[in-house]
């Protein structure tokens, strides 16, 4: 049973590493959760000198909660206009309207 859930755990802790890493703001708190319950469970499970290894995994998967509370708490993401963008488009609008007078101009 501790060997399963030791697997489980190592998987889970890969994959809250891989989500925090990863721009999935608060998604990546599911297999966070996930991996700290399966921690503490295997750390509940082990014998004494068996400890090491799951409270490492636990730091880890903490560590990966703090991250991805930081940076979804400090890090904005804002959407910047582009002003030359904007400008081309008015250039080709009014392009668009000259050659249109144009052609109203030739069938007539």
């Amino acid at each position: 049973m501790r060997k399963l859930l030791l697997i489980s755990t190592v998987v889970f802790t890969v994959l809250a590493i891989l989500f925090s890493v990863l721009p999935m703001d608060t998604l990546a708190f599911l297999p966070i959760g996930i991996a700290i319950a399966l921690s503490l469970t295997t750390l509940l499970k082990s014998d004494e000198n068996q400890k090491k290894f799951p409270k490492i995994l636990l730091i880890i998967s903490v560590i990966c909660s703090v991250f991805v509370l930081g940076k979804t708490l400090f890090i904005k993401d804002e959407v910047e206009v582009d002003q030359k963008f904007e400008q081309q488009k008015i250039e080709t609008k009014q392009e668009a309207k000259k050659e249109l007078e144009e052609l109203e101009n030739d069938l007539e």
